[in-house]
């Protein structure tokens, strides 16, 4: 288990760089290569928060914090990862996003806010208080972009 929370803190840091080279770079490369960059970094966050609820689960509430703080330093980079005419067949995006910018970048800063309120959280070792925050996670965090400027993904069943 700790050798995957190594390995996504490295992804994590990784991709932070990555992200932060490809920013200045995303009007030259084609909507395809922006698309399969933004979803890097989308598995990113879910490979994060996968081991922030492996990590709860064990009862390693304090290691959350690092995860968390990939997730905080990672959020101001996503509207960069969405210049206009990034639509593609592979891309998840709605078109809202660059219908309402002003709320898809407050939705961005909105992630970093939470990510910050649980890396503060986490390091308190307050488990209790750790699992109040992760709770409303996704719906305070990830949803309030997800739900308004992603394509939901197909119901199975």
């Amino acid at each position: 288990m700790r050798l995957l929370g190594t390995g996504v803190v490295i992804g994590g840091l990784a991709a932070m760089v990555l992200a932060g080279c490809a920013t200045g770079q995303m009007a030259a490369r084609k909507p395809e290569e922006v698309v399969a960059e933004r979803q890097r970094l989308m598995k990113l966050h879910g490979a994060l928060w996968k081991d922030i609820q492996d990590k709860a689960k064990a009862g390693n509430v304090e290691a959350i914090a690092v995860n968390a703080e990939a997730l905080a330093l990672n959020a101001p980079r996503i509207p960069s990862l969405f210049p206009e005419g990034t639509m593609t067949e592979k891309s998840k995006a709605k078109p809202e996003i660059w219908q309402k910018w002003p709320e898809f970048e407050k939705a961005a800063m909105n992630l970093k806010m939470e990510s910050e309120k649980l890396r503060d959280t986490a390091k308190t070792k307050d488990a209790n208080a750790t699992q109040a925050v992760m709770k409303s996670f996704g719906k305070n965090a990830c949803g309030t972009c997800h739900q308004p400027f992603r394509v939901p993904p197909p119901k199975q069943g």
